[in-house]
């Protein structure tokens, strides 16, 4: 017992270092005079520079200026200031390195064994708009390498690399009177490693205008409870809280997710629009209206589905008043979003503890699909192309009419965003049916005929949109029979004009737009 107690003091003892000497040098100061405040209650010695020597000397609180390590000022407005052999020096020696040791002695390097840096915010200044210049200023050389230089010696130096990391470090230190373990500096070391390949992503993103690489990276994420099914982990990353706020209700999953996601994409064509309510069930539209108000959009979309509603996700363009609320309270729905709504549609639909309640905040969206694929990824450009009156080509005798035009670019829009292969039924803004999904047009188009009957919609007059071309003259025939006056569709078949005169002996009036909006 005796020799094991020794052993295991000797190995804390190798591996626990206790902070003597700081360097900071930070953009943000919020947050770090308790951190500087610690550092001088522990005698700890503080070298800095700059603004950030400013604020210590403010504090009341000793530093030491850099250039009297260096014996080299700050030159070139501040491009150079801790670029130095004696301070890179003071952090990467390796203190059980006899060479090391020597040349420490030899050149009169400082140790150095905390480093502390918040880097110049990049992001932020191109967000803003900023001139080119302003922005390359803000690229921070100095900091980046000091924060790599630490975390790689981590088994001597602890590295703070964002002013996101000041509360947990100070507890750290506060904790131990100033030791650290080799377990938290490893640990930072790789929070440091992740915020240095997230700067310089940002960095290459911003200059990349000919290579054709992917390089994302997200330091925002959420763990969720679970992936699509319970025995799948799942995790989110991004900001949502950039997106939405959440007024009520239960965590967001993983399926909740793509639903919203789904949801926010379609109604994104729609947006300022006449109020337009869509109910959304795996992805796709199962009920989608455009009214005078926002209550009766809700209950004609409704219509369209009521089975498939039952635990979907709603949407509107529109407020949420009290005539709204009370109507979606009936129905068991795990998600509403809207731009806002009224205290009594609040009150209403806060009934249900689950009920998620989101407010859609105006947000640019990213312009990029990803997804996986085979041991790689699969990257598209979103589809931005939106149907309009100006891309169609009237290809039939027959000319559809003012309202049927409407109704066939109300279909376009709903149809681009549903699962191919898809068709879509539409008549006075309302989503009749559609069939999602298939492994052929005939059985989409069969899907959405018997959707609509089984709902009590008459297909007479009703309009017909496709993802993509009819490759035979068939789906218009099945159409036609069923009531379908006109159709919208990308064409791009070699037997369109099999279509096209089938559609011109039976009196259906075509368009085609010439852009296939596929969706897998």
């Amino acid at each position: 017992m005796f020799s094991f107690a020794r052993l295991t003091i000797q190995q804390e003892m190798s591996t626990s270092k206790t902070i003597k000497s700081a360097l900071i040098s930070v953009f943000h100061k919020d947050g770090l005079a308790p951190i500087v405040q610690k550092l001088n209650e522990l005698n700890v010695t503080i070298y800095s520079t700059g603004g950030t020597e400013k604020f210590i000397k403010e504090l009341g609180i000793d530093v030491v200026p850099v250039e009297d390590v260096t014996s080299y000022p700050s030159i070139l407005g501040g491009r150079v200031k801790t670029l130095h052999p004696k301070v890179f020096g003071g952090i990467l020696n390796r203190q059980d390195h006899e060479g090391d040791v020597a040349e420490m002695q030899e050149y009169q390097i400082p140790q150095l064994d905390l480093v502390i840096v918040d880097l110049y915010p990049f992001e932020k200044t191109v967000a803003s708009g900023a001139a080119e210049q302003d922005i390359v200023e803000k690229i921070d050389i100095g900091g980046i390498s000091l924060i790599r230089a630490s975390a790689k010696n981590f088994k001597d130096t602890f590295t703070v690399s964002s002013m996101d990391q000041y509360e947990e470090f100070l507890s750290i230190l506060s904790e131990n009177n100033g030791k650290t373990s080799i377990e938290q500096r490893k640990k930072f070391a790789a929070k440091s490693f992740n915020v240095s390949s997230h700067y310089d992503t940002a960095i290459f993103n911003y200059f990349n205008e000919d290579e054709v690489v992917y390089k994302a990276s997200e330091t925002t994420s959420k763990v969720l409870r679970y992936g699509e099914n319970p025995h799948q982990k799942g995790y989110f990353f991004g900001d949502l809280d950039a997106m939405f706020d959440k007024l009520h209700g239960k965590e967001l999953s993983y399926n909740n997710l793509l639903d919203v996601d789904a949801a926010v994409n379609l109604m994104n064509e729609f947006i300022d629009e006449n109020p337009t309510f869509a109910v959304l069930k795996h992805n796709n539209a199962c009920g989608f209206a455009q009214r005078d108000t926002i209550k009766q959009a809700y209950v004609d979309a409704l219509a369209g589905d009521p089975v498939s509603a039952f635990g979907g996700v709603l949407i509107a363009n529109k407020e949420i008043d009290l005539e709204t609320a009370s109507e979606i309270h009936k129905l068991f729905c795990e998600v509403v979003i809207a731009p806002s709504y009224t205290d009594e549609a609040l009150t209403t639909l806060k009934g249900k503890k689950n009920r998620v309640l989101l407010i859609q905040k105006t947000t640019a969206l990213p312009n990029q699909n990803v997804r996986t694929a085979l041991n790689g990824l699969l990257v598209q450009d979103k589809d931005a192309i939106t149907d309009s009156l100006k891309d169609l080509k009237y290809v039939t005798n027959t000319k559809p009419t003012e309202s049927e035009i409407k109704d066939l670019l109300f279909a376009s829009k709903i149809c681009k965003h549903t699962k191919s292969n898809t068709i879509v039924f539409t008549k006075n803004n309302q989503l009749l049916a559609s069939g999602t999904g298939q492994t052929s047009r005939v059985d989409a188009l069969r899907q959405a005929i018997e959707k609509a009957t089984s709902f009590g919609f008459d297909l007479q007059g009703a309009v017909m949109a496709s993802d993509a071309f009819f490759p035979f003259p068939d789906c218009v025939e099945i159409a036609g029979n069923s009531g379908i006056t006109s159709v919208i569709q990308p064409g791009g078949s070699i037997k369109d004009q099999l279509t096209i005169d089938y559609c011109n002996a039976n009196n259906i009036s075509m368009v085609m737009t010439g852009t296939r909006h596929f969706k897998h």
